[in-house]
């Protein structure tokens, strides 16, 4: 057999047995309509296996495995149409996409509460009726705080907005004013600078420890290897600086005291003083 080897045993070839575990229970039903974000959703896990829910709820994030049932499996090569649809041509197992031979979605999951056998989760991008395969921990040794991968734009600023928002969060953990204040500046960065994931980006904050923190998570911006986030905490002033090849951007709040609702909604030359600095001139 192809492969194979003395003393091996030889691959399955064939067919695998996979038993669903459960089903998603969704408010949305269309794959056209669900969120890159995901949306808040039940999963009813079947009788015969809720023993497995047994102290879930010691975690707070799952990797959920689904069935994109809806999904095409002839599907080679795609371009994530809902990031960007002038994206390049990507084959299916170098991206995100929902068609593929085989169509198993992979959700990170926060836990919100365990009902008997269903659990309430938050991010799921599985619709309504779609099979469980299977519920994993998220666990620390999951992270990779600054991995390497594409960098694919999302076309409609609304879009990246909501990204940049749900990793501010994920991060943080917390939406506070300051988590706030630096979404607002990374969406200004993002825009003037491009991937904000860059190895070559460098990051200077200057303010509280929630600005800092979130902006790293933003950023991916490491202390070292490579070292290019740089912070120093003030308590009176905050000014972040973000320097890319030529050109250096810095952003520096016009107040203190903005509310919630106007770090969401002010526009940009309202909520900062913006500078972008291009060295060739």
């Amino acid at each position: 057999m192809r492969g194979e080897k003395a003393g091996m045993v030889s691959p399955i070839t064939d067919s695998i047995d996979i038993r669903p575990i459960g089903i998603v229970h969704s408010p949305q039903r269309d794959t056209s309509g669900m969120s890159l974000t995901g949306e808040q959703a039940c999963i009813e896990v079947y009788p015969e296996y809720a023993q497995g829910l047994k102290r879930i709820e010691e975690h707070s994030y799952l990797w959920i495995l689904s069935w994109f049932h809806q999904a095409n499996r002839n599907t080679r090569e795609t371009t994530p149409r809902k990031v960007n649809p002038d994206a390049p041509l990507y084959g299916v197992f170098g991206i995100r996409t929902p068609g593929r031979p085989n169509p198993i979605g992979l959700s990170l999951v926060k836990l919100d509460q365990v009902q008997g056998n269903k659990i309430i989760v938050q991010n799921l991008d599985a619709i309504d009726g779609s099979p469980v395969l299977d519920i994993k921990p998220y666990y620390d040794q999951d992270i990779i705080f600054s991995p390497r991968y594409p960098y694919i734009r999302p076309k409609q600023k609304e879009l990246r907005r909501e990204m940049m928002q749900k990793a501010a969060l994920q991060h943080h953990q917390e939406e506070c004013h300051d988590l706030l204040l630096a979404l607002r500046m990374a969406i200004v960065a993002e825009e003037e600078l491009g991937n904000l994931h860059s190895a070559d980006l460098l990051v200077s904050v200057i303010g509280s420890p929630c600005l800092a923190d979130t902006i790293q998570g933003l950023t991916r911006a490491r202390i070292a290897n490579p070292s290019r986030f740089f912070y120093r905490e003030n308590d009176h002033m905050t000014l972040v600086s973000w320097k890319k090849e030529n050109q250096e951007l810095f952003l520096l709040p016009k107040s203190s005291s903005y509310t919630k609702e106007e770090l969401r909604f002010l526009p940009n030359e309202s909520l900062f003083q913006i500078e972008l600095i291009n060295g060739d001139h």
